[in-house]
């Protein structure tokens, strides 16, 4: 019954992820992204790991989208008159890198995954995931990445309002 909802929302996961790809416009594609969060949410739902599935919710779906889309409207991006994309010497030398590691992490994921023993399912504490235990770890081994990525943002905000802001002469 779980695969019976399962894979319609994978699929609906996996051509939302290429509708944030390939669309052109960046408000369409933040739209596609923000129903691939939700339907993340449900896949979660599924696992039925409820407050995660809460979690990637209000705050991926609901304010990092927020964010996203203050960001798109204050830059007032518009289609380039040409889109033709320039090729540079530094493009090849991102494009090998990237190659690079994509390979790298290709062949670990294919390493841990054929060694791993996946007859035996990991037994898991009644605690896990709970409200306590997560904000247990994330406030006590997690506090550092945790404040991290939250300078990181305001960073990244503070950035696109000054990029965003006409020059005074």
């Amino acid at each position: 019954m779980e695969l019976l909802i399962f894979y319609p929302i994978a699929g609906l996961c996996v051509a939302l992820a290429l509708g944030v790809i390939l669309n052109t416009s960046p408000v369409g594609s933040a739209m596609c992204l923000i129903g691939m969060m939700l339907g993340l949410a449900g896949i979660f739902v599924l696992q039925q790991a409820h407050f995660i599935a809460v979690l990637q919710v209000i705050i991926y779906a609901g304010a990092i989208m927020v964010l996203f889309m203050f960001v798109i409207m204050l830059l007032n991006l518009k289609q380039a008159a040409s889109a033709d994309w320039v090729s540079r010497d530094k493009n090849l030398y991102i494009t090998i890198l990237t190659s690079a590691l994509a390979i790298g992490i290709l062949y670990k994921i294919v390493d841990v995954t054929f060694m791993a023993d996946l007859d035996s399912p990991a037994e898991l504490p009644d605690t896990f995931g709970t409200v306590a235990t997560v904000g247990e770890s994330l406030f006590t081994d997690f506090v550092l990445p945790f404040e991290v990525a939250s300078l990181l943002l305001l960073a990244a905000m503070i950035g696109a309002v000054v990029l965003a802001k006409p020059k005074l002469d």
